[in-house]
């Protein structure tokens, strides 16, 4: 009775999972019999420790049930941890969305131009990360260079990689918007960035090439992050999304958090690319910016503890 109880007490407060079973990451504890994971507005409870990294991984262009049927990897970080069935883009086309990622404004960009058509003064959440003595990376897939300005390369594109246009932090980009062949030294040193973003190229974020040779790349790409000793120790959340739909879905992408604190988590309050931006901003100890101050808390969404 008092197990009873209690497990209804938690459920008042929509904690989903450690109630009438084992609720590690293979069992069905928060699922609907359906084997639906169910949903919630605030899930499973979170471990001790605070989140002081993000690490934030976008695909391009598709629907959050396009990415549920396509991308199994993927979708099982999504079933086995946690993601919002509500969450979606601003707007479109690709570039607005990342700007909007990391500056909580679209500047009022409406197309795919270049750093050179859109000089933005900033901040952005990296400059404010750095700004606040924490730390900030880009991993770009396929660039030729630290902080490409152009695309070329390997599929790199310009448009995806959102701190080539703040102006005022060209140096830092030029020092900490690196290729993705930094990564996996920096996942195994536990040396992840507090506020990151990995972008894959053309091909590898589902923009060219189909779903499943995105998620194959996001698996190759995850698997050494969830391997290393940020994520193991509970401080790193890894954020996996997509920039827009495809047009289709009503701007709906499937948004996956992947921490130690979840189990089978899914969240049903709306959120959007504001959310996440707020959720950075947090992570570098600055206030969200712009219209991410007025955006849901997806750390409060998330039941997870920001330090």
């Amino acid at each position: 009775m008092r197990r009873l109880t209690l497990c209804l007490l938690l459920l008042g407060t929509l904690v989903v999972s450690g109630c009438g079973g084992s609720s590690s990451p293979g069992s069905g504890a928060g699922r609907a019999s359906s084997g639906t994971p169910a949903a919630s507005s605030v899930p499973a409870a979170t471990t001790g420790k605070a989140v002081t990294k993000v690490l934030v991984v976008v695909v391009e262009n598709h629907s959050l049930d396009q990415m549920r049927a396509q991308m199994p990897y993927t979708y099982g970080l999504a079933r086995r941890f946690g993601y919002a069935a509500h969450y979606s883009g601003v707007t479109y086309p690709s570039l607005p969305n990342y700007i909007a990622i990391t500056s909580g404004s679209t500047h009022g960009i409406a197309d795919d131009d270049s750093p050179q058509a859109h000089r933005l003064g900033g901040p952005s959440v990296f400059g404010q990360a750095l700004a606040h003595g924490r730390t900030a990376a880009v991993y770009a897939d396929g660039m030729p260079s630290d902080c490409a300005l152009s695309n070329g390369g390997s599929d790199y594109a310009v448009k995806h990689n959102p701190w080539a246009y703040y102006v005022g932090e060209r140096a830092a980009c030029g020092r900490y918007d690196v290729p993705t062949s930094r990564l996996p030294r920096d996942a195994a040193h536990g040396r992840l960035p507090n506020v990151g973003m990995v972008i894959p190229n053309m091909c590898h974020d589902a923009h060219d090439c189909p779903l499943p040779v995105a998620d194959a790349w996001i698996r190759r790409t995850l698997t050494g992050v969830l391997a290393g000793p940020d994520w193991r120790s509970g401080h790193l959340a890894v954020v996996v999304t997509a920039d827009t739909d495809d047009r289709k879905a009503g701007n709906r992408v499937l948004t996956v958090v992947v921490h130690p604190g979840q189990r089978h988590s899914v969240v049903s309050r709306p959120l959007d690319h504001y959310a996440l931006s707020r959720l950075l901003s947090q992570v570098a100890h600055g206030r969200p910016l712009n219209r991410a101050a007025h955006a849901p808390s997806m750390a409060k969404a998330f039941g997870l503890r920001v330090g």
